[in-house]
């Protein structure tokens, strides 16, 4: 993972560690409905549940997690939701192979691992703010968008083989390793990272719980950001099933060709990452913001025109390299955007409520476009929310903001 922009050792071994944990999660893709089906043998409702109740009751245990990790050292907090995941992935194999694994285990493993992904994402952000300058945050995202995609490439692939080779069980357990080796690797970037100054009051209240959402809807740039997030990330998501029930039932697609249609345009991922910085240094973040923003929408509403045959796939294969290079260029600009209108003490309970709120509107308009894809088919379907995505844009942020003044960070991390 060497590049000419140094960004010191700590940042290195996080990078190395979300590069890690990324590849287990890729590679575990699709292993939970599998063992649904194939081991504890559920039906398509507790399939949908696993997905979308599961992430519903993991924002709701995460919400209270966001106020108590903002005034606690972040790095022994990505370690432990690290550990967390690790602990509850690697039950299942344990109950698979005494022959005790039922649905309502897997049910509540997916709770707790959703509950730790929103509360380490919000961590994590807070210490990429202590461990770098504004000005390298974008150069760190970028990393992290091109190796998301990197990943996305790569993963499912291999995760297919091996579930065709040692079952889906064996994917978790790699998943759940990854987790181990990411957590550990975190704890070896050492340094001393500062400790946050807490509030007077030593106990949460219930009020605090909604801290995060009050900042986000107080800030002018953050409010449209947010909303505009939410929007674009449920529909979109709101889609792929029946884009799946579309593709693999009516128009007769082979499972590889529905794998292809979607792994190869990753490609567009890591172009678009890369391109991120250089864009930005010419054009400035706000323009590239809000240019990338409009371009990412034009493209899913393609998908409402796909039809059988090689026609039809590379039509999917063009909107998702063009929908997936957009989003390359917008997301480590929208991520280093966030992290800079947010002030540092506020960080976790930002991003933990922007997580939250994200899951739970994907999660709802997911249901919403089932019942949708149900009454009207699922090609109008994918199509009106293709049309909707197309208003998203009036979302962004219309004007670039001036920075936020905060109080210098000393740095803790040496250059190498």
């Amino acid at each position: 993972m060497r590049s000419g922009h140094r960004l010191g050792r700590q940042f290195g071994w996080l990078w190395g560690a979300y590069g890690t944990s990324a590849l287990g999660t890729w590679l575990a893709f699709g292993a939970f409905p599998l063992i649904a089906i194939e081991v504890v043998h559920a039906g398509p409702a507790e399939v949908a549940a696993l997905s979308s109740v599961g992430a519903l009751a993991g924002a709701a245990v995460a919400v209270p997690l966001g106020p108590w990790v903002e005034f606690r050292r972040k790095r022994p907090v990505l370690i432990g939701m690290d550990l967390v995941r690790f602990a509850a992935l690697l039950t299942i194999p344990a109950a698979f192979a005494l022959g005790v694994l039922s649905f309502v285990q897997l049910l509540l493993v997916s709770v707790v691992v959703a509950a730790a992904d929103i509360t380490f994402r919000a961590a994590s952000g807070a210490y990429l703010k202590t461990l770098l300058p504004a000005e390298d945050l974008l150069v760190a995202n970028a990393r992290f968008e091109s190796t998301t995609w990197t990943t996305t490439i790569i993963g499912p692939p291999l995760g297919g083989a091996a579930i065709g080779i040692l079952g889906p069980v064996a994917t978790v357990v790699a998943d759940a390793v990854s987790y181990l080796l990411s957590a550990l690797g975190i704890r070896a970037a050492g340094g001393q990272e500062p400790r946050p100054e807490r509030r007077e009051a030593a106990r949460m209240r219930a009020g605090d719980l909604l801290d995060g959402w009050r900042y986000i809807l107080a800030d002018a740039t953050l409010r449209p950001l947010f909303f505009n997030t939410a929007l674009f990330n449920g529909l979109l998501m709101a889609t792929d099933a029946l884009l799946a029930v579309l593709m693999l039932g009516r128009l007769g697609f082979a499972p590889w060709q529905y794998g292809l249609a979607f792994a190869a345009p990753a490609i567009g991922g890591l172009l678009g990452s890369r391109l991120a910085r250089p864009l930005v240094t010419r054009f400035g973040q706000h323009r590239v913001l809000v240019v990338a923003g409009v371009l990412r929408v034009i493209w899913p509403v393609g998908l409402a025109f796909v039809g059988p045959g090689t026609g039809g796939l590379l039509l999917v294969m063009g909107v998702e390299l063009g929908l997936i290079f957009c989003c390359g260029v917008f997301n480590p600009v929208y991520a280093s955007y966030r992290l800079e209108r947010t002030a540092t003490e506020r960080v976790t309970r930002t991003l933990s409520a922007w997580s939250v709120t994200t899951k739970v509107s994907t999660a709802l308009l997911t249901a919403a476009w089932g019942a949708l894809g149900g009454l009207l088919g699922p090609r109008t379907a994918i199509g009106l929310a293709g049309v909707l995505l197309l208003a998203t844009p009036l979302l962004l942020p219309r004007r670039a903001a001036a920075p936020l003044a905060e109080p210098e960070i000393v740095a803790h991390v040496p250059n190498v």
